[in-house]
């Protein structure tokens, strides 16, 4: 009756990096997919015959030796990947609105210190402090580190406020925020946001920052082939409805077709809050999913997808953040009125050419109440709806006020566009499945950090949580966190020995 070792629900990259490590080591595997393609943010889509990434923009940590370079070298995937290394001086632009003036975020500590000494000449103290404390932090978390430890470790570093910790350094105003400019990669709030989110985000891209060429699909592509290679199956267009408990274990599930599927083990991409509406079990109690329910996401986005017209923007080897204020965590608390307060551009690199680029997103901020009007609609591939005029009509005049602020730093940048799609947080709950669009589930909170850290175990024995809502979002934090989830079953020495080696052979 148990026809599979593991069950995965949903493609996202959690469930993809936990189906490639269990099938290489012997498990059987099969994922099911609600959506056509799999991959989670992994998707890319073609409008005008370019490629849009759905929400891989760019990914640190791949040089060699680096912690994700060595789970996709483990994996067999990381010389497959077509990458393009960013600006050394810069990978990341960051810019206030009230001034002209871009300051460069560089790879490498060395780098990244020099570059900005050039705005700040008398600040070399801060920022040697600042890159020690990342550094300092980052070696309290072992699996970031790929080597086995406890909890313990990060004890003392879950309640630093990343903010306060930022600000501490200096008493430059100005370089306080440059050093949270790039806070829209984890949907900064200065209140609740932790260092250590900033300190592991932030250090993965100042040891290398890469773009994916022709979009970030290629991962999903690549992890997809090493399941189905190693005897596992991906069967897409397929929906889970229900997990039914038996005593302290998963029994089943239930697809949307009404078949049941049995397994030894079965592992949950979804969100936390998702997973435990859809379990059937009285060994789930009360208080746990209420505290799955409760938890606090971080907040949507509103995506600008652009098609330039041909060889009218020059390729950015870049990203330019901007902020309308002197204030970098703003952007988050905008009114209506004053949308928006902050962008992030990130323009898509192509192998058809390097010196102009084929298209663009600009990602901002936007809370999922402003998307209350049409939220009992739902639109897919498979079930395609029309939201309604009222939807439409939200959607330009959106894209008009962001087109309107970029044009501020880009002059001409509205002449160069072709055409343009937009993505909202609906967009993202609908194709993604996060259950109110936002950007990157839970939200951390240092003031009540183990409440908004998810554990990969449930109250089922055989039931396992993976994915971007347990321990950090991104591609990084993601494979990392289905590192510790396959760990339940394969056990964390073995597998953290196994990554370490594999790069050796």
């Amino acid at each position: 009756m148990h026809n599979y070792d593991v069950i995965i629900i949903g493609s996202g990259l959690g469930g993809l990096v936990c189906g490639a490590i269990l099938s290489r080591n012997g498990y059987k595997v099969r994922i099911y997919e609600k959506n056509r393609q799999p991959g989670g943010c992994l998707q890319t889509f073609s409008r005008d015959k370019v490629i849009f990434d759905s929400g891989v923009h760019y990914i640190g940590g791949l040089g060699a030796g680096e912690n994700l370079y060595k789970v996709f070298s483990y994996l067999g995937i990381m010389d497959k990947l077509k990458l393009k290394k960013m600006d050394a001086d810069g990978f990341d632009h960051i810019n206030f609105g009230i001034d002209d003036k871009v300051y460069r975020i560089a790879q490498g500590r060395d780098n990244f210190i020099r570059q900005l000494l050039k705005d700040f000449p008398e600040e070399a103290d801060a920022l040697h402090a600042y890159c020690d404390k990342i550094a300092e932090v980052c070696a309290k978390f072992p699996l970031y580190n790929l080597r086995v430890g406890d909890y313990e470790e990060k004890r003392s570093v879950l309640q630093l406020n990343a903010a306060e910790i930022i600000d501490s350094f200096t008493s430059n105003p100005r370089l306080q925020q440059v050093l949270a400019g790039n806070n829209l990669l984890y949907a900064g709030v200065r209140e609740k946001t932790p260092f250590y989110v900033h300190a592991l985000v932030l250090n993965s891209y100042m040891q290398s920052s890469w773009k994916c060429v022709d979009g970030g699909s290629q991962i999903a592509r690549l992890l997809c082939r090493c399941i189905t290679e190693n005897g596992g199956e991906i069967i897409r267009n397929t929906g889970v409805e229900k997990i039914i408990g038996l005593g302290d274990r998963v029994d089943h599930i239930v697809l949307e077709n009404g078949e049941k599927a049995f397994a030894d083990h079965f592992i949950s991409n979804l969100h936390p809050a998702q997973t435990t509406a859809m379990t059937e079990s009285d060994t789930i109690r009360g208080a746990y999913r209420t505290r799955m329910q409760k938890l606090e996401n971080s907040t949507g986005a509103f995506v600008l997808n652009v098609v330039l017209k041909p060889g009218t923007f020059p390729y950015l080897n870049y990203n330019y953040y901007y902020h309308a204020t002197d204030d970098a965590w703003a952007g988050i608390n905008y009114t209506p009125e004053q949308w928006p307060q902050t962008y992030a551009m990130y323009v898509s690199a192509s192998s058809r050419h390097e010196t102009y680029a084929d298209c663009l997103s600009v990602m901002t901020y936007m809370h999922c109440e402003e998307m209350a009007p049409w939220q009992h609609t739902f639109n897919t591939e498979r079930h395609e709806a029309d939201r309604g005029a009222d939807y439409e009509a939200f959607k330009v005049q959106k894209a008009e006020q962001l087109i309107a602020c970029v044009e501020k730093r880009f002059p001409g940048f509205r002449d160069c566009i072709q055409s343009y799609y937009v993505a909202t947080p609906l967009s993202y709950r609908d194709y993604i499945g996060t259950g109110d669009g936002s950007m990157y589930g839970v939200m951390k909170d240092c003031e009540d950090p183990l409440r908004t850290m998810v554990s990969a175990r449930t109250r089922l024995s055989n039931l396992y949580l993976t994915g971007q809502n347990l321990n950090l979002h991104g591609i990084l934090g993601v494979t990392i966190s289905s590192v510790i989830t396959s760990a339940e079953l394969l056990g964390m020495e073995f597998l953290v020995d196994e990554i370490n080696q594999s790069i050796l052979k």
